[in-house]
């Protein structure tokens, strides 16, 4: 993986050997969860340098999600300094890895912002480490910008606190009209993650939403992150015989929900939201996710040229087309670099009302137009699992 020698490096990424991308066997962990170099000395914010900070889930078990990040962002960084730069000054950016815990995600903002004094904070993905982070972010009035986090808890935080994703509300009420309207479903299951602030939220508007339209839910069962066997929840919802079921879970979960529940004889559609994005869902699913659906944020076969130069790019320095994440990534990155610019200082406050004045900003997911909720007004997409891959479908507008 091209890194420039600006940029840093968290902790040693043994999920890269699982990735699929070309990159470099990984340095080993520095100490204390503590940034180590890449390729040079680790970047500071001093007079010649703008030091930004990123945290992602590098390693656990959505490493594929904090990996993707970094990439996007790391790719809008180099666009910036080989454009010139902000205000004469170079950019850079700090890592840190959270592992995919709320907790880590919190240490890592205090560090970001008590020792490395970076200007704005990118990420998280997931939306509970990202409200950990927030509260952080929001009392020492740094700007956050997270690129995927949904729930509509994470900007409630403050005022300091951004997303350039749609929120939960509208990516439940898209999979409800989707599989009520278009799928013609009338009575759906629900299983949802109770330790995923993400999953319970997401699952609470698709109930609400289905019912709304006419719809019976005629299940809502639960497991938490790190569950390995789901059969009870799956037989308990065949003898219910749903027409589908929702799972508004991590990748990680839905592969092997989707095997499980053909082994049960459970054979109904899988419907879902983001977290499903990602190459390990299908290596994790195979062919049981066949003619499943879920919502997302982009779709690589949008023909929109700003899109298809961007996945261009993404390619030739990464090898793979990116998930949504990494697309959100660079689309964030590059609200917090446009902002930098309009600022007239790079103080927190002005920092803050800069990116909060973002408006129809060309991302490469989509026009971006921050509302009063700093929360991003944007459409969605619904793809289906066909032949081991997403493939369009169609797409809905706020």
């Amino acid at each position: 993986m091209r890194r420039p020698l600006m940029l840093l490096a968290t902790l040693a990424l043994a999920v890269v050997a699982c990735e699929k991308k070309s990159t470099p066997a990984p340095s080993a962990p520095s100490p204390g969860g503590q940034p180590s170099a890449a390729g040079g000395a680790a970047p500071t914010n001093d007079a010649n340098t703008i030091l930004l900070g990123e945290i992602g889930s590098l390693t656990g078990p959505e490493a594929t999600f904090g990996i993707s990040a970094r990439n996007g962002i790391e790719l809008a960084i180099n666009e910036a300094n080989a454009a010139g730069g902000v205000k004469g000054k170079k950019l850079a950016v700090r890592v840190y890895d959270s592992q995919g815990r709320p907790e880590e995600g919190a240490q890592a903002a205090t560090r970001l912002i008590t020792q490395d004094k970076v200007v704005a904070i990118l990420g998280e993905a997931a939306s509970s480490v990202s409200m950990a982070m927030a509260e952080k972010a929001q009392a020492a009035k740094v700007p956050m910008i997270t690129p995927t986090s949904t729930s509509p808890e994470v900007t409630k935080k403050g005022d300091y606190i951004f997303r350039v994703c749609f929120i939960d509300d509208f990516q439940g009420l898209v999979m409800a009209k989707f599989a009520r309207e278009n799928l013609k479903l009338a009575k759906v299951a629900v299983l949802r993650d109770n330790k995923a602030a993400f999953s319970m939220g997401l699952a609470d508007v698709f109930i609400k939403s289905f019912k709304a339209l006419g719809g019976e839910i005629v299940a809502d069962e639960s497991y938490s992150k790190g569950d390995t066997d789901f059969r009870a929840q799956l037989t308990a919802i065949k003898q219910l015989k749903p027409d589908g079921v929702f799972v508004p879970g991590y990748y990680t979960d839905v592969g092997i929900i989707a095997r499980q529940s053909r082994e049960v004889g459970l054979k109904v559609p899988l419907l879902g939201g983001d977290g499903w994005d990602s190459d390990k869902l299908y290596e994790l699913g195979g062919s049981a996710l066949e003619g499943s659906y879920f919502s997302n944020h982009y779709s690589p076969d949008n023909p929109d040229p700003t899109l298809q130069q961007f996945l261009k790019k993404y390619k030739e320095a990464y090898g793979a087309v990116p998930d949504s994440v990494g697309v959100l990534a660079y689309d964030a990155a590059r609200v917090a670099i446009e902002a930098m610019k309009r600022a007239p200082d790079l103080s927190g406050p002005a920092l803050r009302d800069a990116i909060a004045q973002t408006k129809d900003f060309p991302g490469v997911s989509g026009r971006i137009t921050l509302d009063a909720n700093r929360d991003a007004v944007k459409e969605a997409v619904v793809l289906k699992v066909s032949g081991g891959k997403a493939e369009f479908v169609t797409t809905v507008k706020p």
